[in-house]
Order: structure tokens, then sequence, then C-alpha cells
């Protein structure tokens, strides 16, 4: 199976109201943050009353970095994620919605601002509003604007079906179809023909026109299977810009054409990535000044939030103990924070859900080590039989190692099942304990493949990989947390083919990263191992090929699935199953030094408001 490098973090948090986190990156990058939870008045996570000073006052941390080597590798997984409730409060830390009163005012009279500005721009400028719901979405303050944004397209897609073809450029054409399916709205491809010439290629005019081109590229994003003409708009729109690049005319221009073709907006999350558009923004007058003030201010609420719900946990994990009861496992708490922190992060008012989640991610992970480099084949087979009896009896079958860790995963997800029954008055625990079976089952099937030496066929590799990433385990969890199962509505079956599609991201991404981290040539037990032993004569290289050409027509089952899923009570689900699958590239991005600066760079910035 995959190997990667492994890392030792230390979490403590002192009777004084102050924690402090060492983490390592899984790539030998080891940060040191202190962080203080003081009272109101000298209160480090929050700003002083008023706008102008947020830039000068609000530093929370203070983050250091050094390099640590790490002396241990074993396998990888894309370790998705699960869920626990009730979190733990720690003393003197802010609540998430405690802020100055003058801070608080201004942060609304802001929202309001721009909601004006919004209607005002969807009476009288079509063109322009279009613009301000995708700068809005850019900035990731849509949660803010769902009715005003859903009024706005849904006026202009009823205005333009019958005139869209010859009365807008390839900017707004591009723009309008992108926005459109993003909400829900279906939008032929064939809007895009209007710019084909006689011998049914993308006229070469087009390669002048840059703006239009980066939108062109933006919308292709979402593309269903079998959409050909969106498969020729990706090839034309990239191929055109990274030409200009090659060009070098203007450096400004090519570092944002370099960001749109290597992240694009569909396939990455805004909150995360804001840093560079609000850089764009600086300087500009009107509505777009005040979306930037708004931004930065949401950014400081945010690192409020998510530094109080990063200290809860961290005292849960230390009170557990589990990090020095089972030693070989990989104690790496933000790391978990940042998949549960970044799957949730369009919604300030979930804390509940992210510290649950980061609780059940702590349990992937060293569940996954247990199967990986600390248990026999015997002791993991006795533990699969315990999880799936799912009965606290069965603690005394198991080596004293694992009987903390059994306990405390029992203890977690039992308690899922009583505070949703709580919130929505079901009880889902038959179907979160059978997600944490069939995950160990899986374990356990990739641990007797290892163990014998022989390589399964591609078919039953991903089948039983895209269980091991946790994808099912954490989505499972979402869909009840999110209050979706009960009564007659959507049912877990409903969204097997979505959860599939994320799994199968998740899977190959890990397993691609793996190789390109590891300079693998070798068995590694990956789905490219698979691959080419079952396609005889294959180059690392091909296999490589095959799998992006198969995460890429992945991505357009997972746009499918979730533009059908477009019933209102499943948005928070849908818009949580798309940002596991966008992270991803982000934690398995090595470089060639086998680091992720740009996963460090975008957590240190909505984190602690830290820019290299």
């Amino acid at each position: 199976m995959p190997r990667s490098p492994r890392t030792q973090s230390n979490i403590s948090i002192s009777s004084f109201h102050c924690f402090s986190i060492f983490f390592e990156f899984p790539v030998g990058e080891t940060i040191s943050i202190m962080a203080s939870c003081g009272g109101l008045s000298s209160n480090p996570f929050l700003p002083r009353p008023g706008f102008a000073n947020i830039r000068n006052t609000y530093q929370p941390v203070r983050l250091t970095i050094r390099s640590k080597s790490s002396a241990r590798k074993h396998k990888r997984h894309a370790n998705a994620i699960a869920g626990g409730i009730t979190p733990t409060t720690i003393p003197g830390c802010p609540p998430q919605d405690h802020f100055p009163e003058k801070f608080a005012m201004e942060y609304e009279q802001k929202i309001e601002e721009i909601r004006q500005v919004l209607e005002s721009k969807g009476e009288d400028d079509p063109s322009e509003s279009l613009v301000l719901v995708d700068a809005i979405q850019r900035v990731g303050l849509s949660s803010y604007y769902e009715q005003e944004i859903e009024t706005i397209l849904r006026k202009r897609y009823v205005a333009s079906c019958s005139c869209i073809h010859g009365y807008y450029s390839l900017h707004d054409v591009s723009l309008f179809f992108r926005l459109l399916r993003q909400h829900g709205h279906y939008i032929s491809p064939d809007v895009f023909n209007n710019f084909k010439g006689k011998d049914g290629r993308f006229r070469r005019n087009l390669r002048q026109d840059i703006r239009g081109l980066m939108e062109l590229y933006e919308a292709a994003q979402l593309s269903f299977q079998e959409e050909d003409i969106l498969d020729e708009a990706a090839s034309f729109s990239s191929q055109a810009l990274r030409e200009y690049c090659l060009a070098d005319v203007d450096d400004d221009l090519c570092r944002m054409i370099s960001g749109k073709l290597k992240y694009p907006y569909h396939k990455t999350i805004a909150k995360l990535t804001r840093k560079d558009f609000l850089q764009g923004l600086e300087g500009i007058k009107g509505w777009r000044k005040t979306l930037r003030e708004l931004a930065l201010m949401d950014l400081a609420k945010g690192q409020s939030v998510y530094q109080g719900e990063l200290a809860q946990v961290s005292k849960w994990w230390n009170e557990l103990g589990l990090a020095k009861e089972i030693k070989l496992a990989r104690n790496q708490l933000l790391k978990w924070y940042t998949w549960s922190m970044s799957i949730l992060i369009d919604d300030l008012s979930l804390s509940l859900q992210r510290v649950a989640l980061t609780k059940s991610i702590a349990f992937v992970y060293l569940i996954d080590d247990i199967f990986d480099v600390v248990g026999t084949l015997d002791e993991l087979t006795i533990f699969t039989e315990a999880v799936n009896k799912w009965d606290y009896a069965a603690i005394d079958t198991l080596p004293d190692y694992m009987k903390m860790c059994y306990r405390a995963l029992l203890d977690t997800t039992n308690g899922i099942g009583r505070e949703i029954y709580k919130s929505h008055g079901y009880d889902p625990i038959d179907s979160l304990k059978t997600s944490w079976g069939s995950l160990c089952n899986a374990y356990l099937m990739e641990a007797k493949w290892f163990a014998s030496g022989d390589l399964p066929t591609t078919a039953k590799y991903l089948e039983n990989g895209k269980v091991t990433t946790g994808a099912y385990v954490v989505l499972v969890h979402l869909f009840f947390l999110s209050g979706l199962g009960s009564g007659g509505g959507i049912r877990l079956t409903d969204v097997s083919q979505l959860v599939s599609s994320v799994a199968t991201i998740l899977r190959l991404w890990d397993d691609l990263g793996s190789a390109k981290d590891e300079h693998q040539d070798g068995r590694d037990g990956s789905y490219m191992e698979c691959y080419r032993n079952d396609h005889r004569g294959l180059s690392m290289a091909q296999a490589r090929d095959h799998v992006i050409d198969t995460i890429a027509s992945e991505w357009k089952s997972l746009n499918k699935e979730c533009f059908c899923l477009n019933h209102f009570s499943t948005s928070y689900f849908r818009r949580a199953a798309l940002n596991a699958a966008r992270i991803v590239p982000l934690m398995y991005g090595y470089d060639e030094k086998q680091q992720l600066p740009v996963l460090e760079e975008h957590v240190k910035f909505i984190l602690f408001n830290q820019t290299n």
C-alpha cells in the first residue's frame, strides 16, 4: 500500500487559558503556535472595536516554522472523516459570536450595504450583477445572500434563454453558464457554439480575449459526462492561456492565469483561496471596496471561531490519552481539524459539527495506523469483529493497546446518535456503526492483500480503496448531522453515487500523491501498481495520466450528482461533499521537496491571518 512520511506533534492546554500546538504537516514542516485566551479586555482572538483597526490589532497568534525530518515512513490513506458531538469548552476562550458590539454592528452594516448593491444591480445591470454575484462567491460570502443570488439568476435565466446565443461576450456567456449550473439551473453547453467558426472549432480570434478565455476555462469545470463541447472549451482555453503566458507579456496577469489553471474556482474552496482575490480588490472603489472590507471582517470573525474550536478539540484529545496509549500512531490534530474546517467552512455557525468531525477524523487516522503499523493480522481480525459487533463486552477480547481506542470509538459514535436524536427526533446509530464496520472490513482486506503480496485487480482495489479513504464514514455522519434521513425526504441511498464519486477522487489523489511523494516506481500496492499489473507494459507516467483522466471523469459524475441533488434540504450536505473533494488536491499536492506549501499557506492565512 502507499507509504508516506509520518510526523509527530505535541498538543497541550494549560490551566492558564493558553494553548500551545506543535503541528507537523505530513511533509516535515513543523508549526509552533502560541495563542492566549484571556479575558475580554485583552483577548487577542478579538479585534478591537472598529474595522479600521483590524489590520493592526487582529494578531491572535505567533507562528514560527522549523523543519524537522521524519524518521519513519509507512502507509497513508486519504483518511476523510466522520462525526462526534458534544464539544468541550475551554474557560476564557471566546464563543463564536463574542465580538465587541461596535464590530458586530459594523459587520452587519456592511452585509446590508452589499445586499442593497446586489438588489440594485439585479434590477438595472444584468452583466454587472453577475460579476457581483461571482465576486461575492469568490470571497466566501454567498451564504449571506442566497435568496438574492437565486432571484437574480432565476430572473436572468428566464429572460436570457431565448437570446443568449447572440448578445453576450465570451466572458459573459461563460460566467452566466457557470453560475447557473452551480445553482442548479440547467443550461445547455450548446450556448458556446456561437463562438465557433464554420470548421466547428473555437474561433482563433478568441485567443486574444484573455478575460473571456479564463472564464471559459472556469465554465468548463462544470461539465457532465459526454459534453464534448465543454471538453473542447477546456482544451482550447487552457492551451491559449498557456501560450499567452509563454509569451511573457504581463507577469501579474500570467500569475493570475496560472492560478486559475491550477485551481479553478469550482474545484477549490473559496474561503481558503480568497487571499489572492482580495489582493486584486485592493485600492478599487465602489462596491468592490465595501466587499473587500466585509470579507476581511469575516476573516477576523472566522479566525476567532476556528481558533476556539481548535482549542476545544485539543483539550479533548489530550484528555482522551490515545496518543500516549498508541505511540506509533500519528498525532496531527491541526491537520485533522483542517479537514473538518475545510469541509464545513461555508457556515460559521456549524461549530458543533466541525468539532465533532475532527474528533472522528482522529479515529479514522488512529484506526488506519493500527492496521498499518501496529497490529498483527490476527489482532486486526479480532478488532474488526469487535467493531462489527459494536458491543462493549467485546473489549475483553481485544489486546490491551486496542481497548481504549475501541471504547472511545463507541462512546463518541453513540454520542453522535444521541445528539442527532435530540436535534432531529431519530437515532441513526445503526447506519453510523455500519459505516465504521465497513471501514474496518476494508482495512482488513487491504492488510490481507499486503501480507500475502498478491495484487488485486484494479477494479477490486478501487472498490475497496474507496471505503478505506474514510469518505463513506464522514459523509454518512454528515448526512444525518445535517438533518437528512428522517421522514419521507432524502434517503441515504439517494446520495450513494455522490458519495462514491467523492471517495474515488480521494482514493486516486491519495495514490497519485503517494507515488509522487515517494518517487515510487515499484511495488507499493497503489491503484497505479494494480493498473500496471492489469495492463502489462505501461510506464508509471502512463499510469499517472490514466489516474488524472479518471479523476477528471469522476468530477463530471460528481457535478451531475450535485446538480440533480437540488433539493433545498440538501444544500448543506451537497456543499460539504463538494468541499471534501475540493480539499483533496491540497492535502496531497506534494512538491518536489515532498512538502505541501500551498496547504500550509492557506492554513496559516485562514486560521492565523499570517502570510509568507
